[in-house]
This record gives C-alpha cells, sequence and structure tokens, in this order.
C-alpha cells in the first residue's frame, strides 16, 4: 500500500542517493530468466526445433543450387532431369523455410509474452509488499520505467535476442560442416580466421553494456521528472515554472542523450567491423575456391581424373555458405549487444522484485472487537538517523475520545499517523492498541480498524459508485447512497451525466477538489471503522458543506477513538484531549479551555490566528 503523504525532504529522492544491491552476475540473470521460462519451456523447445529445422533447410539450398549449375554446364549438355529435380527441392526447401520460420516466431512471441508477464506481476506484487519507505526513497516514474520499460527489453533482448544467438550459432556450425564436406583447406582457413571477429565483438560488447546500463538509469530518472510535472502541471503553471521545468528536463534529457548516443555509437561499430573481417573471409574463399576449379579441371584435361573434384557449382555453394557463414557472425555481435543492455534492464527489474520485504506476519494475530484505546510509551522515530524526529513520545487515548493534534509544520503530525497506521515501524517503544502491541497484530487488521480522510484525495478511474465503495467493495447501491447524504456529496452525484454510475476520469480530474474530498469522505463514512483518522479533511470544502460534513463527522465520530490533524484551531474546540507538539515532542496537553488558560504555545496559535476576527 503506497504512503497517502508526500515524499519526504529527508529521504533520498533519485537513484544515485538510494542505490540498488550490488549488481546480480550475469549467469544469475540468465537463471532467473530461464527460471521464469521454465513454465512455458515447452514453447521454446517447438521454437528450437522449427528454428534448427530452418537452419538445416537454408543450408540445403546453397548445395542444391549448386547441383542445378553443375546440370546446366555439363560437359554433355544441360542435364534436365538433374535440373528439374534440383528445382523441386529448391522448391521444398524454400516452403520448409517460410513454414518453420513463420511458426518459430510465433513460439517465440508467446513465450516472450508470457515472461514478460510474469515478471511485471511479481514485480507490482512486489510493491505492495514492500515498506513504504522504499516507494518513499524511489522515484515513481523511475519505478514505473523498470515495470514497463526494462521489462520490455527483457524480452527484446534476452528472450528473442537467446533465439537468435542460437540461431547464429547452430547456423555457423551447420556451413563448417558443409564446408568441410566440399572442401577441407578452405574450411580450415575459415575456421582459423572466425576467433579474430569474436574477439572484436566481445570487446565492444563489454563497454556497451556498462554505457546501456547507465542508460537506462537517466531514462528512469527522465520518466520520474516527466510524472513529478505531468501530475503537478498547474502547480507549474500557476508559478510560471515552465522554462524552469524545461531546463531540468534539457538536463536529463542531454544527459540521457550522451550515454544513448555512446552505447549506439560503440555497438554500431561491431557491425562495421565484422562485416570487413567477413568480407576478408569472402575474398579467401573465392580466390581459393576459384584456384580450386581451375587446378580440377586442369586435371581433367590432363586426364588425370576422370571428373572435377571441386565444380563451378561447388565454387558457389562454398561462396554461399561463406556468406551464410558470416551473416550469423554479424547477426550474433548485434544480439552480445541487445544481450548487454537486456541484462542491464533485467538487473533494474530484479532489483524491484528483489527489494526487502516488509517483516513477516505468519502466525500473527487478527485485531478484533476494537474499542479504540491506543497508548504510545517511550516512542522514538527518525526517517534518517542523523535527523531524530520524535525522541520520546508518550500518549494514551481512552475508547471514544476525540484527540486533536496540532502544531507547526514538520513537528511530526503526520509522522505520528505513520506510526499509527505502521507505514513505518517505530525503532524505540511502544505502540498499542486495545493494550496489544501493533506489531504484534497483522498491518491488514490494524488499518481495516481505521478509516483515514487526507487533505490530499485520491481518486481511482472507475464509476463514482466504485470510488466510495473502495474499502468495502461488497456495498450496495442504498449503502453507498445513505454514505454520501451522511457525506454530503449526494447532491452533487445526482447531478452528474449518469449519477453514481458516472465515469471518474483518471485522479478524479472532471470533479473539483472539493468533490474529490466529498466522496474521499463518503469511503470512511460507507465503512465505520472503530478508529479515525482526519487529516484536513474539509480543508477543500466551503465553508456552508464544512460545517454539515463537521456535523456528520460527529455522529460518525460519537463512540470512535478519533485522530484529527488540523491547522484551523477554530474546528477542534470541542475535542476531548489537544496535543501540541513541536520538534516530534507533546509540549502541551489539555482541552481548549484548559490550554488558552495555560497561555503558552497553543494559545499563541490560537490568538495569532484570531488576530483579526
Amino acid at each position: 500500500m503506497k504512503s497517502p503523504y508526500k515524499k519526504l525532504s529527508s529521504l533520498p529522492q533519485n537513484e544515485s542517493e538510494t542505490p540498488d544491491k550490488a549488481a546480480m552476475p550475469s549467469k544469475k540473470v540468465f537463471r532467473r530468466i530461464v527460471g521464469y521460462m521454465r513454465p512455458h519451456l515447452w514453447l521454446m523447445l517447438f521454437a528450437l526445433l522449427l528454428t534448427m529445422g530452418q537452419v538445416a533447410a537454408t543450408l540445403a539450398v546453397p548445395a542444391f543450387i549448386g547441383r542445378a549449375l553443375d546440370a546446366l554446364a555439363g560437359e554433355g549438355g544441360v542435364e534436365t532431369a538433374k535440373l528439374l529435380a534440383s528445382i523441386g527441392v529448391l522448391g521444398a526447401l524454400t516452403a520448409a523455410v517460410f513454414v518453420c520460420q513463420w511458426l518459430s516466431s510465433i513460439f517465440q512471441n508467446r513465450i516472450s509474452f508470457y515472461t514478460v508477464r510474469d515478471v511485471r506481476i511479481d514485480a507490482f506484487k512486489k510493491l505492495n509488499r514492500v515498506p513504504i519507505a522504499y516507494i518513499d526513497s524511489h522515484q515513481n516514474g523511475d519505478i514505473m520505467s523498470r515495470i514497463s520499460n526494462d521489462a520490455e527489453q527483457v524480452s527484446d533482448g534476452l528472450i528473442q535476442g537467446f533465439t537468435q544467438l542460437f540461431t547464429g550459432v547452430v547456423t555457423a556450425a551447420g556451413t563448417i560442416v558443409f564446408m568441410l564436406m566440399l572442401n577441407v583447406p578452405i574450411a580450415v582457413v575459415v575456421i582459423i580466421i572466425t576467433p579474430l571477429s569474436l574477439t572484436v565483438a566481445w570487446g565492444l560488447a563489454k563497454i556497451t553494456y556498462t554505457l546501456h546500463r547507465k542508460r537506462a538509469e537517466k531514462l528512469g530518472e527522465l520518466c520520474g521528472l516527466c510524472e513529478e510535472y505531468l501530475g503537478n502541471q498547474k502547480v507549474v503553471k500557476a508559478f510560471n515554472y515552465e522554462a524552469e521545468a524545461e531546463k531540468r528536463f534539457n538536463v536529463l534529457n542531454l544527459g540521457l542523450k550522451k550515454f544513448w548516443l555512446k552505447s549506439m555509437f560503440v555497438s554500431s561499430l561491431t557491425n562495421p567491423v565484422t562485416r570487413l573481417l567477413n568480407a576478408i573471409v569472402y575474398a579467401v574463399v573465392a580466390v581459393m575456391g576459384a584456384l580450386a576449379v581451375i587446378e580440377a579441371n586442369a586435371a581433367v584435361a590432363a586426364g588425370t581424373a576422370a571428373a572435377a573434384a571441386f565444380t563451378i557449382g561447388s565454387l558457389s555453394a562454398m561462396l554461399a555458405y561463406a556468406h551464410q557463414y558470416a551473416k550469423p557472425f554479424n547477426e550474433i555481435t548485434g544480439v552480445v549487444t541487445e544481450l548487454q543492455s537486456a541484462f542491464a534492464a533485467a538487473r533494474r527489474v530484479f532489483s524491484v522484485i528483489d527489494a526487502e520485504e516488509e517483516s513477516g506476519e505468519a502466525g500473527m494475530a487478527e485485531l478484533k472487537d476494537v474499542k479504540g484505546a491506543v497508548s504510545a510509551q517511550g516512542v522514538a522515530f527518525s526517517y534518517s538517523p542523523e535527523k531524530p524526529l520524535i525522541k520520546n513520545f508518550n500518549i494514551a487515548v481512552f475508547p471514544g475520545q476525540k484527540i486533536a493534534i496540532v502544531g507547526p509544520t514538520g513537528c511530526g503530525k503526520t509522522t505520528l499517523i505513520n506510526l499509527l497506521m505502521r507505514f513505518y515501524d517505530v525503532q524505540k517503544g511502544v505502540i498499542a492498541v486495545d493494550e496489544t502491541d501493533i506489531k504484534a497484530v497483522t498491518r491488514g487488521s490494524l488499518r481495516r480498524n481505521y478509516g483515514m480522510v487526507l487533505q490530499e484525495t485520491w481518486l481511482f478511474e472507475g464509476t463514482v459508485h466504485d470510488n466510495i465503495a473502495y474499502g468495502k467493495s461488497d456495498a450496495t447501491r442504498d449503502e453507498v447512497i445513505a454514505a454520501a447524504r451522511q457525506a454530503r456529496c449526494n447532491g452533487f452525484i445526482k447531478r452528474l451525466p449518469e449519477g453514481y454510475d458516472t465515469m471518474i476520469t483518471s485522479d478524479g480530474a472532471n470533479l473539483s477538489h472539493g468533490q474529490k474530498q466529498l466522496i474521499c469522505i463518503a469511503r470512511i463514512m460507507l465503512t465505520l471503522p472503530a478508529m479515525l483518522i482526519l487529516d484536513e479533511a474539509t480543508s477543500s470544502i466551503d465553508t456552508r458543506t464544512e460545517k454539515r460534513v463537521q456535523t456528520a463527522f460527529s455522529r460518525i465520530m460519537q463512540g470512535r477513538t478519533s485522530f484529527i490533524i488540523a491547522h484551523r484551531l477554530s474546528t477542534i474546540q470541542d475535542a476531548d484531549a489537544i496535543l501540541v507538539m513541536n520538534d516530534g515532542d507533546i509540549i502541551e496537553t489539555g482541552t481548549h479551555t484548559e490550554l488558552l488558560a495555560a497561555g503558552g504555545f497553543y494559545a499563541n496559535l490560537y490568538h495569532s490566528q484570531n488576530l483579526y476576527t
């Protein structure tokens, strides 16, 4: 569950400040990908078998082309039967190549889709199990980039690249076999030149990997910036921040461009260099083959041989094999580059999947029949060790009490709510509900007993009914309408185009902020939890509606323990107790009347707000 509060400035906010775990070895990355592929390995097996069939048919084509050429250039004229037979076989081989390639592509795409789907599911599930601190310390856009862009790169590079690598290796090995059958000396020369091409490709691939990894990190930062600005476009425009936003975007974009161009430049070197080496191989084969044909024909002319051992058809086949032998290495070097990029992307995805989860809850009890007694004893907490926030917090709240929490910005009010809900765990001391340590019960059962209405609203894309019933999916329409009436939002909902079936766009963009907040209040009216947390819950509502909602809140808070964070002190004068916080500690406590009479920190706050009234 994502924290409802903004990221805290004391937490690291970018990748460089929150480095992932040590780089996972490539072998382990590959094994994990294979692990995701294992349920669908039968698809890969069929794909590889079809690939081998495609390669075998492709390699047989030059041999039959050579036979056709020999039939055309025979001493006794054209050997029609041999020519027609060769053409028939060539047609069958071409059809076999087409069918095998088509079916193999289908199987590859399926296993690619299933594997990436499972990786994304695991990554998304993990985000629901990591501590809130993980979400707060990573840019949302970067996490989204890992699940979308990087996962797709795993598919393109590792899975499909592996198939291309397999095809290239089988093609190269098969070509060598056919070349050895035609002419051993020429084949040996080709084999000797091969390691030079591989060495060049491997060296360039190592450089490319580092650049691809840095490129992926920069892309994640850029996505985070875009997500931040798009989500707050009105604020950007309101403060005329467009120029500064463009500057920040350009800085990140230029950084991405730098690594992108470098990686593309290095990876683009691979193909021309290997093509040059392969052109040399082709030239060697052509020269040696031509000499072999001349020598064979000379032997026939001299009567020392009944037929040429190496014919024009053999030379044609050998040249075709030299070209086919070179082609896999061109592809393999490109695939190696893609594999390096994919390994970098896979590490980023797996760093999310491997993120440390919230502490286990096996054997923990469910919090049931809650009366609402809340206590904190000796609680200490800080987001970073060098910046203590809450040092020695103590509180005792009786069931049904209405507790207001006030204080200046940064005093620890929101942090206290984070601790009560176990979005963060205390580092020292104990927080208990009905005398039960909240660390001894499941988080789900604890949070089900709290109802939260925050200053920042959140709605998802769905109907108004579904948004109100978010915390109670089996709620009937009558129950939803009753909750909406209590929250004073039934009137405007009925005026919407389709009433409760009106679709709310992403994040409620087609509603006013006040309307969104009323719907969030209706959620709590529907679930009626044992305890309430209201964080400036009526801050976006007009004064008239606020009074009505306050009346509704007064009814719903009867018999329920309530924590109210308020900046407008006039709204919490009827609280059973007011906790005045400053620098993470409670400095005053009492009722509104008692605190005013004391003339302390609270009294100063109250009088400063009512200076002109």
